[in-house]
């Protein structure tokens, strides 16, 4: 733009020169390429730089003081290199997705979403890092991230990653991403372990594992089952023992006899005349049991 405000310069010079032998036309003409060229030499001298940015004068491959969001004057040869203060989101996900491994060796794979942003008194520096607000992301947090949350499902088990230790490896990779680039002047505000799925390989073995967990727990379901049905017999034979010692105790030969006496009475009323013996041994004397009398 200063360049073209010096042509417009040249060309109202010389217009002005043409201008004195001809037509008024020619002194309009100079004086609008004047105006223009002057307008143009004032614009690129001035810089404005958008809320949330900052911006990075280099000139002659020298940088200067951030410019922070406003309107700023600089030298026409100046060059400014903005960058955004606002967070930008590092989506680690579909083809970028991180392919880590447990302590175990298993092969998982973690969606994590990365929210940075650069700090305006720190820009100089990561000018003189990467260049540009892309080059930073791709130069300094994407990497940095990548090695973090490797090393962080390196030290946790498979099942920890996807289930109970999942919100801890979360918090541990925030804090080692934030303490990584806070002293390059990129502050993180937010790290988010969306999603971590197992390999299929990893999935076959987990699928085997809760396999043998649920055979082992109905085996052991029997064998306490099997265990609790033998604890209820000894506990009945042991009460049907204790009644037939308390029976045999109670049953002597006369109650014997006499109860013997009793049940063929009844048999008597179908068979008028019944004899049978009563009791065992010497005692064992038949008896006659009329069923026609009382």
């Amino acid at each position: 733009m200063f360049v073209l405000a010096i042509l417009l310069i040249i060309a109202a010079v010389v217009l002005a020169v043409l201008a004195r032998s001809r037509t008024t036309g020619w002194k309009l003409g100079a004086g609008l390429a004047g105006v223009a060229g002057l307008a143009f030499g004032v614009i690129s001298c001035v810089y404005v730089v958008s809320a949330y940015e900052v911006g990075v004068p280099v000139l002659f491959g020298k940088t200067g003081t951030p410019l922070t969001s406003g309107m700023h004057l600089k030298s026409p040869f100046t060059d400014v290199t903005t960058f955004s203060t606002r967070p930008v989101d590092l989506n680690l996900n579909d083809k970028d997705v991180v392919e880590v491994r447990s302590s175990q060796g298993g092969v998982l794979y973690a969606d994590v979403t990365v929210k940075w942003a650069v700090t305006p008194e720190n820009a100089v520096e990561l000018y003189r890092l990467a260049g540009s607000q892309e080059a930073i992301q791709e130069r300094l947090v994407l990497p940095d991230s990548r090695e973090i949350i490797r090393d962080v499902f390196a030290k946790h088990k498979s099942e920890e990653g996807y289930a109970s230790g999942r919100q801890a490896i979360g918090s541990a990779i925030e804090t080692l991403i934030k303490e990584r680039l806070k002293p390059r002047g990129i502050d993180v505000t937010n790290v988010n372990l969306r999603n971590v799925r197992p390999s299929e390989q990893l999935q076959t073995q987990i699928d085997k594992k809760l396999q043998q967990e649920q055979a082992t727990e109905r085996a052991i379901e029997a064998s306490r089952t099997a265990k609790a049905e033998a604890e209820r017999r000894r506990i009945e034979a042991e009460g049907v023992a204790q009644a037939n010692a308390i029976l045999e105790r109670s049953l002597t030969d006369r109650v014997l006899r006499n109860q013997c006496i009793e049940a063929f009475k009844e048999a008597a009323k179908a068979n008028p005349v019944y004899a049978v013996p009563c009791g065992s041994g010497a005692n064992g004397t038949p008896v006659i049991v009329d069923g026609t009398r009382n």
